[in-house]
C-alpha cells in the first residue's frame, strides 16, 4: 500500500464563515474522501466552534469530522514534521519558520496556494501555474477554483446531488426542519438570509411585510443584526420566537453545522448567500439564489458578480435575466430603494430562475470536483 500522505492547510479568517468555512470543508472531504491524514491550523479556531458544533469551545488543538484543528500561532514553533503537501488558503501567508523549515528540507512539500473563487475569464489562464518564491528556493503553485474544466473546479462531496435530492423527497424531513424554528410554513415563500451588514434589507422587509405574499424569512442569530434590530425595534427574534409583522415572518436561527446549513438552502425557494462558502453551496443548492459579494476597494467586488451573472445567465430569456440583474446590483449596493423596487420583477421571474439554476447545477456537476482535481495536481508533482 502507498503510504498515507499528510497535508497541512493554514488559514487566516477574514471572512468569518467564508475562508474557515471553505478551508474546513476541503480539509474533512480530504479526510473522509482521500484517506489524507489533515491538520488545519487557523487563527481563529472560535470561528469554526460555530459551524463544527463537536469543536470544544477555547479549543487550540481537537479533532473534528477527521480533521486535527490547531491554533495557527504555535506553527512556527511547532509544527512539527513536514506534510506533503501544505495549502496556503487564500494567499494567507505561511509563518516565516515554517517556510524556512520547508526551504532546508531535502524534499520540500508541494506547495499551493488555494485562491479566491471568480468567475472572470483570466482564471482560466492563470490557474496551475507555478511562481518561484521571491526568497527561498521553494515553488507556489496557485489553484483557482472555478466554474470551467480550465480551472480547479468547485467543491464538492461525493453524494452531495443524490443527498439532495432525497432530502426533496422527504416531506418529513423538510416539515422537521422548519418545525425546529417555530414557524409555519404552509404557502410561503421560504427565504434563507445570511449576508454582510446591508442598508438595502430593511426596505425589502419592508416589502415582504407589506406584500400579499406570505413570507418566512429565517436568519442566522447575529447576521445583519443591526438592520434587523431596526427594523423590528429591537424585538429580535429568537431561535422558537418569530417576529411577525404584516405578511413576514422573521424567524431566527442557530448556527448549525455545514450539512445542517446545505439542507436548509434545499429547503428553501429563495436563499441570500454571502462570501464564497454559503456562495458555492447555494449553487449546488439548484435554487434561485442572491449573491452578497465580498464588498472590495473600487468597487471590484461588482466585476466578480457580473462575470458570474455572465455565466449563470446564459440559457435565460430577456425579462429574467434583466429583473435577476437588477435585484443583484441594487442589494450588493445597498441601494434601498432600487431593492425594493426590483423586488417584484425579481420575483415574478423565480420560476425561471429556478430553471436556470437546475440547469448550472447540471453543468457543474459533469466536471470534475475540486478536492479530486487537487489531490491529483499534487500527487503528480510529489
Amino acid at each position: 500500500m502507498p503510504p498515507t500522505l499528510r497535508w497541512d492547510i493554514v488559514c487566516r479568517v477574514v471572512d468569518n464563515f467564508g475562508d474557515a468555512g471553505v478551508c474546513f470543508r476541503l480539509a474533512r472531504t480530504l479526510a473522509a474522501e482521500h484517506g489524507i491524514v489533515v491538520t488545519l491550523w487557523i487563527d481563529d479556531v472560535a470561528s469554526l466552534a460555530r459551524i463544527v458544533p463537536s469543536l470544544p469551545a477555547g479549543a487550540v488543538d481537537a479533532v473534528a469530522d477527521g480533521v486535527r484543528m490547531r491554533a495557527l500561532a504555535s506553527c512556527a514553533s511547532d509544527h512539527g514534521e513536514l506534510p506533503d503537501v501544505v495549502v496556503e488558503g487564500f494567499g494567507c501567508g505561511l509563518p516565516e519558520p515554517y517556510v524556512r523549515a520547508m526551504a532546508a528540507a531535502a524534499r520540500p512539500p508541494v506547495w499551493i496556494v488555494l485562491e479566491y473563487l471568480s468567475a472572470e475569464p483570466w482564471i482560466d489562464a492563470s490557474h496551475a501555474l507555478p511562481s518561484p518564491h521571491p526568497q527561498w528556493p521553494l515553488v507556489r503553485w496557485f489553484w483557482f477554483p472555478g466554474f470551467t474544466a480550465h480551472t480547479g473546479g468547485l467543491l464538492r462531496e461525493a453524494g452531495l446531488l443524490t443527498r439532495r435530492e432525497a432530502f426533496r423527497r422527504d416531506d418529513a424531513a423538510r416539515a422537521a426542519l422548519w418545525r425546529t424554528l417555530g414557524v409555519a410554513t404552509r404557502d410561503a415563500l421560504l427565504v434563507s438570509l445570511f449576508c454582510y451588514a446591508n442598508p438595502a434589507l430593511p426596505a425589502l422587509l419592508d416589502v415582504w411585510a407589506d406584500g400579499d405574499e406570505h413570507v418566512v424569512c429565517v436568519v442566522p442569530v447575529g447576521v445583519a443584526g443591526a438592520e434587523v434590530d431596526a427594523w423590528t425595534q429591537g424585538a429580535v427574534p429568537h431561535p422558537g420566537a418569530p417576529f411577525v409583522r404584516g405578511r413576514l415572518t422573521l424567524a431566527a436561527a442557530p448556527f448549525v453545522d455545514q450539512d445542517a446549513f446545505d439542507r436548509r438552502l434545499w429547503a428553501s425557494a429563495l436563499n441570500f448567500v454571502r462570501g464564497e462558502d454559503s456562495f458555492v453551496r447555494a449553487q449546488w443548492a439548484a435554487a434561485p439564489f442572491v449573491w452578497h459579494v465580498y464588498p472590495q476597494d473600487a468597487d471590484a467586488h461588482l466585476a466578480k458578480m457580473d462575470a458570474f451573472l455572465s455565466r449563470l445567465e446564459v440559457a435565460m430569456d430577456a425579462a429574467p435575466r434583466a429583473a435577476q440583474r437588477a435585484f443583484w446590483y441594487a442589494w450588493n449596493v445597498g441601494d434601498a430603494a432600487a431593492a425594493a423596487e426590483a423586488w417584484a420583477a425579481y420575483r415574478a421571474a423565480l420560476p425561471a430562475v429556478e430553471r436556470a439554476s437546475g440547469a448550472w447545477a447540471a453543468h457543474l456537476a459533469a466536471q470534475p470536483d475540486l478536492t479530486r482535481t487537487l489531490v491529483e495536481f499534487c500527487e503528480s508533482k510529489l
